[in-house]
């Protein structure tokens, strides 16, 4: 192995025992072999994607926007001990036929993913493969550096697919004000631009109030319904809709609130829908587009976004906890009042 930073064999790490409680118990700390890194965490963002891990438990330590800094890098590694960076989710293979076009979300052949069936962000340490390091420059914190992964990234990708759908994009309905639903908002405002309307439904007071201060026009569908809340923003339509919450109601009624030659973006993984495929489908030349994740050569874009546009995406980060902490930090975030919950370490 090349140069590197002193480590323990042990580390305190918590673990998700089910029934919503989060205790902390030893692990080893793992030693790369040839291709990986291991980083120091720094920082990992809170995600709804981990409720199944926080309510029922597993055997993973979760955490998959995680932000660390190398210790120890392996044989046949090129990047430097002490470099910040972070970890994209997928552990790609780089070799099959989608990776080698880029689109390293649809890998054939995926080795993994972290914080769900690999050791993630939330221990002290975490082995990756080089492959799904990004570096990115001092200047950012670890906590900023998180921003280029579900927020920007997931965010970013379903923009991206929205205008792969349709060119003419003017407004846009995003169902959920949850942390993706936000990262959709910021993302539609700086891929798009700032004119683009961009309607978002909930029914947290909070989140809502937190996307009109980032732009975004709120519908309260606890207390309207999201036609009668386009109505009252002077719409009747809106030209493309991602839906983050992955509830079918919102996705049928997000579904039914598009114009002609919209599309409805799929993120939130979940519940399904029922469409009929003449009237819903047909005349009106709409579709029902997947986007999962993003890809890892979108980082770049992102961080020159986010060198950009730095301010702005920060107000998404509303609340930051150390580890000891984790518990308080769950319990706050799925009772629904916060923005992004940063994990620092």
């Amino acid at each position: 192995m090349t140069k590197a930073i002193s480590v323990p064999s042990n580390c305190q790490v918590p673990a998700f025992v089910g029934n919503k409680q989060i205790k902390f118990i030893e692990k080893a700390v793992p030693q790369p072999g040839p291709g990986q890194l291991l980083l120091q965490v720094r920082a990992n963002a809170l995600c709804g994607s981990e409720r199944s891990q926080f309510f029922d438990g597993t055997s993973t330590t979760p955490g998959h926007e995680a932000a660390g800094t190398v210790v120890i890098a392996g044989l046949n590694t090129r990047t430097l001990v002490g470099t910040p960076g972070v970890v994209f989710l997928m552990d790609f293979c780089g070799l099959c036929r989608s990776c080698r076009l880029g689109f390293t979300n649809q890998c054939l052949q995926k080795r993994g993913d972290m914080g769900f069936n690999k050791d993630g962000g939330y221990g002290q340490y975490e082995l990756i493969h080089e492959s799904i390091f990004f570096p990115v420059p001092e200047e950012f914190s670890a906590t900023e550096g998180t921003l280029l992964l579900d927020i920007m990234g997931t965010g970013g990708h379903s923009i991206e697919r929205c205008q792969l759908m349709r060119p003419d994009i003017e407004s846009l309905l995003v169902l959920g004000a949850g942390p993706i639903g936000l990262g959709v908002l910021m993302m539609a405002k700086i891929i798009l631009g700032k004119h683009v309307k961009v309607y978002l439904t909930d029914i947290v007071s909070y989140r809502l109030k937190l996307a009109e201060q980032l732009g975004g026009l709120p519908i309260n569908v606890s207390k309207t319904t999201i036609s009668a809340g386009l109505k009252a923003h002077g719409a009747d339509s809106a030209d493309m809709a991602v839906d983050t919450s992955g509830k079918q109601a919102a996705r049928q009624d997000g579904h039914n609130a598009l114009a002609q030659r919209g599309s409805l973006i799929c993120v939130g993984h979940g519940e399904g829908i029922t469409l009929k495929i003449s009237p819903d489908i047909i005349a009106p030349e709409r579709s029902v587009v997947g986007s999962e994740y993003f890809r890892y050569d979108e980082l770049a874009a992102n961080l020159r976004r986010l060198k950009q546009h730095r301010s702005y995406l920060n107000q998404i980060i509303t609340h930051r906890f150390g580890v000891e902490e984790i518990q308080k930090s769950f319990d706050l975030f799925f009772g629904g009042e916060t923005g992004k919950v940063i994990i620092e370490q």
